[in-house]
Protein backbone atom coordinates (compact mmCIF):
# COMPACT_ATOMS: atom_id res chain seq x y z
CA UNK A 1 0.00 0.00 0.00
CA UNK A 2 1.24 3.49 -0.82
CA UNK A 3 2.20 5.62 2.18
CA UNK A 4 1.97 9.38 2.38
CA UNK A 5 4.05 11.81 4.42
CA UNK A 6 4.24 15.48 5.33
CA UNK A 7 7.63 16.99 6.19
CA UNK A 8 7.68 20.52 7.58
CA UNK A 9 10.62 22.85 7.09
CA UNK A 10 11.36 20.76 4.00
CA UNK A 11 12.73 23.40 1.64
CA UNK A 12 16.30 23.17 2.89
CA UNK A 13 18.75 21.37 5.14
CA UNK A 14 17.66 18.44 7.26
CA UNK A 15 14.00 18.73 6.28
CA UNK A 16 14.82 18.55 2.60
CA UNK A 17 17.08 15.55 3.20
CA UNK A 18 14.29 13.78 5.10
CA UNK A 19 11.79 14.48 2.32
CA UNK A 20 14.23 13.17 -0.30
CA UNK A 21 14.93 10.03 1.72
CA UNK A 22 11.25 9.28 2.26
CA UNK A 23 10.58 9.78 -1.46
CA UNK A 24 13.44 7.42 -2.25
CA UNK A 25 11.90 4.88 0.13
CA UNK A 26 8.70 4.97 -1.90
CA UNK A 27 6.53 7.39 0.08
CA UNK A 28 4.60 10.21 -1.56
CA UNK A 29 5.79 13.35 0.20
CA UNK A 30 4.39 16.82 0.81
CA UNK A 31 7.20 19.32 1.36
CA UNK A 32 5.76 22.01 3.63
CA UNK A 33 7.59 25.24 4.32
CA UNK A 34 6.91 28.90 5.03
CA UNK A 35 8.82 29.62 1.79
CA UNK A 36 6.59 28.06 -0.86
CA UNK A 37 8.91 28.92 -3.75
CA UNK A 38 11.82 27.16 -2.07
CA UNK A 39 9.61 24.17 -1.25
CA UNK A 40 8.57 23.96 -4.90
CA UNK A 41 12.20 24.03 -6.02
CA UNK A 42 13.08 21.26 -3.58
CA UNK A 43 10.08 19.17 -4.66
CA UNK A 44 11.05 19.56 -8.32
CA UNK A 45 14.66 18.58 -7.60
CA UNK A 46 13.58 15.50 -5.65
CA UNK A 47 11.19 14.57 -8.45
CA UNK A 48 13.90 15.00 -11.09
CA UNK A 49 16.21 12.70 -9.13
CA UNK A 50 13.51 10.05 -8.78
CA UNK A 51 12.46 7.32 -11.16
CA UNK A 52 8.86 7.50 -9.90
CA UNK A 53 5.94 8.15 -12.17
CA UNK A 54 4.13 11.48 -12.33
CA UNK A 55 1.49 10.41 -9.81
CA UNK A 56 4.21 9.76 -7.21
CA UNK A 57 5.87 13.16 -7.45
CA UNK A 58 6.22 15.16 -4.25
CA UNK A 59 4.12 18.25 -3.78
CA UNK A 60 4.90 21.58 -2.11
CA UNK A 61 2.68 23.26 0.46
CA UNK A 62 3.00 26.53 2.33
CA UNK A 63 2.72 26.55 6.10
CA UNK A 64 3.51 28.73 9.08
CA UNK A 65 3.75 26.08 11.78
CA UNK A 66 3.29 28.68 14.53
CA UNK A 67 -0.21 29.41 13.19
CA UNK A 68 -2.80 26.72 13.97
CA UNK A 69 -5.03 27.74 11.06
CA UNK A 70 -2.11 27.51 8.64
CA UNK A 71 -1.25 24.04 9.93
CA UNK A 72 -4.86 22.95 9.57
CA UNK A 73 -4.93 24.25 5.99
CA UNK A 74 -1.68 22.43 5.18
CA UNK A 75 -2.99 19.17 6.61
CA UNK A 76 -6.27 19.51 4.72
CA UNK A 77 -4.40 20.20 1.47
CA UNK A 78 -2.22 17.12 1.95
CA UNK A 79 -5.31 15.04 2.67
CA UNK A 80 -6.99 16.36 -0.47
CA UNK A 81 -3.92 15.50 -2.56
CA UNK A 82 -3.15 12.10 -1.03
CA UNK A 83 -6.39 10.85 0.45
CA UNK A 84 -4.64 9.92 3.70
CA UNK A 85 -1.69 10.82 5.94
CA UNK A 86 0.57 8.07 7.25
CA UNK A 87 3.62 10.02 8.41
CA UNK A 88 4.16 13.47 9.90
CA UNK A 89 7.70 14.75 10.30
CA UNK A 90 7.79 17.94 12.38
CA UNK A 91 11.12 19.40 11.37
CA UNK A 92 10.41 23.13 10.98
CA UNK A 93 12.40 25.15 13.48
CA UNK A 94 14.78 28.01 14.11
CA UNK A 95 18.18 27.76 15.77
CA UNK A 96 18.75 31.24 17.13
CA UNK A 97 20.90 32.17 20.11
CA UNK A 98 20.93 35.11 22.51
CA UNK A 99 22.46 35.68 25.96
CA UNK A 100 20.00 34.85 28.73
CA UNK A 101 20.24 38.27 30.40
CA UNK A 102 19.61 40.10 27.14
CA UNK A 103 16.98 37.77 25.72
CA UNK A 104 13.75 39.58 24.87
CA UNK A 105 10.23 38.30 25.31
CA UNK A 106 9.65 38.45 21.56
CA UNK A 107 12.79 36.39 20.90
CA UNK A 108 11.73 33.77 23.49
CA UNK A 109 8.18 33.53 22.15
CA UNK A 110 9.29 33.28 18.50
CA UNK A 111 11.60 30.32 19.18
CA UNK A 112 9.09 28.49 21.39
CA UNK A 113 6.19 29.21 19.01
CA UNK A 114 7.98 27.72 16.01
CA UNK A 115 9.99 24.90 17.58
CA UNK A 116 7.58 23.60 20.20
CA UNK A 117 4.09 24.95 19.59
CA UNK A 118 4.53 24.29 15.87
CA UNK A 119 5.29 20.63 16.52
CA UNK A 120 2.24 20.44 18.81
CA UNK A 121 -0.02 21.90 16.11
CA UNK A 122 1.38 19.61 13.40
CA UNK A 123 1.35 16.49 15.56
CA UNK A 124 -2.19 17.07 16.74
CA UNK A 125 -3.55 17.82 13.26
CA UNK A 126 -1.88 14.75 11.76
CA UNK A 127 -2.82 12.47 14.65
CA UNK A 128 -6.48 13.41 14.38
CA UNK A 129 -6.44 12.35 10.71
CA UNK A 130 -4.59 9.14 11.54
CA UNK A 131 -7.11 8.26 14.24
CA UNK A 132 -9.98 8.87 11.81
CA UNK A 133 -8.28 6.64 9.22
CA UNK A 134 -8.02 3.86 11.77
CA UNK A 135 -4.76 2.35 10.51
CA UNK A 136 -2.16 3.96 12.76
CA UNK A 137 0.74 6.07 11.65
CA UNK A 138 4.14 7.49 12.48
CA UNK A 139 5.03 10.90 13.88
CA UNK A 140 8.68 11.95 13.94
CA UNK A 141 9.78 15.10 15.75
CA UNK A 142 13.16 16.65 15.02
CA UNK A 143 14.56 17.61 18.40
CA UNK A 144 18.21 18.40 19.22
CA UNK A 145 20.87 17.37 21.67
CA UNK A 146 20.47 20.94 22.96
CA UNK A 147 17.25 19.67 24.51
CA UNK A 148 19.23 17.16 26.56
CA UNK A 149 21.88 19.45 28.09
CA UNK A 150 22.44 23.17 28.50
CA UNK A 151 24.33 25.43 26.14
CA UNK A 152 25.41 29.05 26.24
CA UNK A 153 22.96 31.34 24.47
CA UNK A 154 20.41 28.55 24.06
CA UNK A 155 17.88 29.26 26.80
CA UNK A 156 15.03 29.52 24.30
CA UNK A 157 16.29 26.95 21.80
CA UNK A 158 17.24 24.39 24.43
CA UNK A 159 13.97 24.85 26.30
CA UNK A 160 12.00 24.42 23.07
CA UNK A 161 13.80 21.18 22.23
CA UNK A 162 13.59 19.83 25.79
CA UNK A 163 9.87 20.53 25.65
CA UNK A 164 9.68 18.76 22.31
CA UNK A 165 11.31 15.67 23.79
CA UNK A 166 8.70 15.56 26.59
CA UNK A 167 5.93 16.24 24.07
CA UNK A 168 7.19 13.27 22.05
CA UNK A 169 7.01 11.02 25.11
CA UNK A 170 3.54 12.20 26.07
CA UNK A 171 2.20 11.86 22.55
CA UNK A 172 3.63 8.34 22.38
CA UNK A 173 1.73 7.32 25.51
CA UNK A 174 -1.60 8.84 24.48
CA UNK A 175 -1.52 7.79 20.83
CA UNK A 176 -0.32 4.21 21.32
CA UNK A 177 -3.88 2.91 21.59
CA UNK A 178 -4.48 4.20 18.07
CA UNK A 179 -1.43 2.47 16.60
CA UNK A 180 0.40 5.79 16.18
CA UNK A 181 4.08 5.60 17.08
CA UNK A 182 5.82 8.83 18.05
CA UNK A 183 9.59 9.20 18.23
CA UNK A 184 12.21 11.91 17.84
CA UNK A 185 15.60 12.26 16.23
CA UNK A 186 18.00 14.64 17.96
CA UNK A 187 20.69 15.94 15.59
CA UNK A 188 23.99 17.20 16.85
CA UNK A 189 26.19 19.64 14.92
CA UNK A 190 25.18 19.17 11.29
CA UNK A 191 26.54 20.91 8.18
CA UNK A 192 23.30 21.97 6.57
CA UNK A 193 24.67 24.41 3.96
CA UNK A 194 27.89 25.24 2.14
CA UNK A 195 28.35 28.51 4.02
CA UNK A 196 29.23 26.61 7.21
CA UNK A 197 32.85 25.77 8.10
CA UNK A 198 34.23 22.45 6.95
CA UNK A 199 34.45 21.16 10.52
CA UNK A 200 33.03 22.09 13.95
CA UNK A 201 34.84 24.49 16.24
CA UNK A 202 37.30 23.39 18.94
CA UNK A 203 34.71 23.26 21.75
CA UNK A 204 32.65 20.74 19.79
CA UNK A 205 35.60 18.76 18.43
CA UNK A 206 36.94 18.30 21.97
CA UNK A 207 33.91 16.21 22.96
CA UNK A 208 32.68 14.65 19.73
CA UNK A 209 34.05 11.12 19.26
CA UNK A 210 33.42 11.12 15.49
CA UNK A 211 35.08 14.56 15.24
CA UNK A 212 33.15 15.95 12.27
CA UNK A 213 29.88 17.54 11.27
CA UNK A 214 26.97 15.28 10.54
CA UNK A 215 25.40 15.34 7.08
CA UNK A 216 21.69 15.99 6.56
CA UNK A 217 21.31 12.60 4.88
CA UNK A 218 22.66 10.91 8.02
CA UNK A 219 19.95 12.56 10.12
CA UNK A 220 17.41 11.64 7.43
CA UNK A 221 18.40 7.97 7.66
CA UNK A 222 17.38 7.87 11.32
CA UNK A 223 14.16 9.77 10.67
CA UNK A 224 13.34 7.40 7.81
CA UNK A 225 13.59 4.37 10.08
CA UNK A 226 11.35 6.01 12.68
CA UNK A 227 8.83 6.78 9.92
CA UNK A 228 8.91 3.27 8.49
CA UNK A 229 6.78 0.21 9.14
CA UNK A 230 9.95 -1.50 10.33
CA UNK A 231 9.75 0.74 13.37
CA UNK A 232 6.95 -1.29 14.90
CA UNK A 233 7.80 -1.73 18.61
CA UNK A 234 9.55 1.55 19.37
CA UNK A 235 7.72 4.63 20.58
CA UNK A 236 8.48 7.59 22.82
CA UNK A 237 12.22 7.49 22.24
CA UNK A 238 14.80 10.06 21.23
CA UNK A 239 17.57 8.92 18.88
CA UNK A 240 20.65 11.12 18.99
CA UNK A 241 22.27 11.38 15.56
CA UNK A 242 25.19 13.44 16.79
CA UNK A 243 28.52 11.69 16.34
CA UNK A 244 28.56 10.68 20.00
CA UNK A 245 28.40 14.30 21.19
CA UNK A 246 25.64 13.68 23.75
CA UNK A 247 27.28 10.71 25.47
CA UNK A 248 30.85 12.02 25.58
CA UNK A 249 32.29 12.98 28.94
CA UNK A 250 36.05 13.07 29.51
CA UNK A 251 37.48 12.18 26.11
CA UNK A 252 41.20 12.79 26.65
CA UNK A 253 43.53 9.84 27.16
Amino acid sequence: MNRFAIVTGAANGIGRAIAARLARDGLRVALADIDLAAANRAANEISAASESGTHDRPIALQVDVADARSVEAMTAAALDAFGRIDVMVSNAGVMERAPFLQMTESFWRRVLDINLTGAFFCGQAAARRMVAQGSGGRIVNVASNSGIFGGRGRAAYGASKAGLINLTQTMAIELAEHGILVNAVAPGPTRTHDGMPAEPGPAVMARMPLARFGRPDEIAAVAAFLASNECSFTTGHVYCADGGFTIAGMTEA
